[in-house]
């Protein structure tokens, strides 16, 4: 069921961003844990940035490869998941796994075949 529209879908990203730089804060991350943390929300808010869409800053990188890039990024949480678990940080490991759903939760719900942005002016 496509429920988010790409405008909602923006909004999500910006928030989802924006608790990817405060998690370290907020939840005392440290180490690999705090450094990964930043850098992915630093790149989640960029890619948003760029993205063509109606809260994209820059609009290079099209709506549908922005969903790819969503997907890859899931499925690289989730192996990093396990690589917390494996170094003994149960956290890290809820954590990402956590934030992995929520990538592909969002994913399927979004309508990334909504309406085309276009960049010209009507004339009249």
């Amino acid at each position: 069921m496509k429920i988010l529209s790409s405008k909602a879908h923006g909004v999500l990203d910006y928030l989802f961003a924006a608790f990817l730089l405060l998690s370290p804060t907020l939840f005392g991350m440290e180490g690999n844990l705090c450094t990964i943390t930043y850098v992915l929300g630093a790149a989640h808010l960029l890619i948003t940035a760029m993205t063509d869409f109606e809260l994209g800053l820059i609009k290079l990188i099209p709506f549908r490869i922005h969903g790819l890039i969503e997907i890859f990024v899931a499925l690289a949480l989730i192996g990093l998941a396990f690589w917390f678990y494996n170094n003994e940080s149960e956290f890290g490991f809820y954590y990402y796994l956590a934030l992995a759903g929520i990538i592909l939760i969002v994913f399927i719900i979004t309508d990334f075949k909504g309406e085309k942005i276009t960049h010209t002016t009507k004339r009249p």
